[in-house]
């Protein structure tokens, strides 16, 4: 997107699959770039784009890559799920850009290669995830030392669910989020909190801290999104209604804001807000990502790639809920990792190369691993 005047140019646009809504977008605002998953994806769009109207259009992973770097683009909203998301990602920072991160996943996997190339190529991360743009709106202006991050959590679906019924929750159950209305993975991940594990790793790598200074709190309402304890007992809340739109919109229009993004709260008719310290025994993802964080980038690679292959394979109905943490556990393990040389490459663009191939080969043990470890 490039901003002009507070307004927006969209100069490409993409999905993965869904092609119907792909389209009803692209007739609307004619951007000259889009880019879908698969070459079936592509044709279906083709036949839907409006007569006269013939963008360039790239295919997976190559054209997400391609979309994130046009030269006209100021501002990159990378949104995709899980890993995919990375590539992009890393080609947006490498081209400087204004980069609007909605995959937490880019910085699990690759957070110092994502700090290092902002330093390097001048680009700039802006949080899109509403805990972490909540984080960004409390710490903005403020020079005077934290004490503690706080990151809130719904809790999921089960949150009061006693631990010998999760075994027999079935994935339409877990899909049933009290507050958000989310895409399956995350929906799940959130279910299992492995979401709020994943953000932890994703606050250190954004804010510069490490995880002794950011606490977790299970906060049902959703209406707080974060908090920052500062040095001098002070704490600044974020509060909303959950809807995305609102830090998306702070993101793309920073540092501009615009009124009536979503509804204002009515505190006196929204009940009680109420907080709570997490059981890492009934969500022991949350353990097991901060684990990750302990050993390293790999280590978070493997854990991140194992919890991908779990949800689907849960979704897929071929393991139960509680088999989702006993996967990434013994895959996180199991799975041998090793430090890459990349860091000693000459430019940044061989970094990049070097890092992805690192990261797709773990990823690929990974996978590996965890269907072997099922058959």
């Amino acid at each position: 997107m490039a901003n002009n005047a507070g307004s927006f140019v969209i100069d490409g646009l993409s999905c993965a699959t869904n092609v119907e809504l792909l389209a009803q977008q692209a007739e609307l605002y004619r951007p000259a770039h889009l880019a879908v998953a698969t070459e079936e994806a592509r044709s279906r769009l083709v036949k839907l784009l409006p007569s006269g109207y013939a963008p360039s259009i790239g295919i997976g992973a190559s054209g997400y890559e391609d979309l994130a770097k046009v030269p006209e683009a100021e501002t990159v909203l990378s949104a995709q799920s899980g890993a995919a998301g990375l590539a992009g990602t890393l080609s947006a920072a490498l081209a400087g850009k204004v980069l609007c991160l909605a995959n937490k996943e880019s910085l699990v996997l690759a957070g110092g290669l994502l700090r290092h190339l902002c330093a390097e190529t001048g680009a700039v991360i802006l949080p899109v995830d509403s805990e972490h743009n909540a984080l960004f709106e409390c710490l903005a202006g403020r020079s005077d030392p934290i004490e503690s991050l706080i990151l809130t959590a719904s809790g999921g679906p089960f949150l009061d669910m006693p631990r010998e019924k999760l075994a027999s929750v079935r994935p339409e159950d877990a899909l049933k989020h009290p507050n958000w209305s989310m895409g399956k993975k995350i929906t799940i991940d959130s279910a299992t909190m492995m979401n709020k594990g994943l953000e932890v790793i994703e606050a250190c790598h954004l804010f510069g801290v490490k995880p002794d200074k950011i606490e977790i709190l299970i906060h049902p309402q959703s209406l707080i999104h974060s908090m920052v304890r500062y040095k001098d007992g002070s704490v600044l809340a974020q509060a909303a209604v959950p809807d995305m739109r609102l830090p998306i919109a702070h993101c793309l229009f920073w540092p501009d804001f615009r009124a009536s993004v979503v509804p204002n709260i009515d505190f006196t008719t929204c009940g009680a807000l109420t907080f709570r310290k997490p059981d890492f025994d009934l969500f022991p993802c949350l353990r097991i990502a901060l684990q990750a964080y302990a050993q390293g980038h790999d280590a978070c690679c493997v854990v991140n790639t194992a919890n991908e292959v779990a949800v689907e394979l849960f979704l897929a109905g071929r393991i139960s809920f509680l088999d989702i943490p006993k996967c990434i556990e013994d895959a996180l393990n199991h799975v041998d990792v090793h430090t890459t040389n990349a860091w000693k490459s000459r430019s940044v663009t061989e970094l990049v190369l070097c890092v992805k191939a690192h990261i797709e080969e773990i990823q690929e043990r990974t996978r590996s691993y965890v269907c072997a470890s099922l058959s």
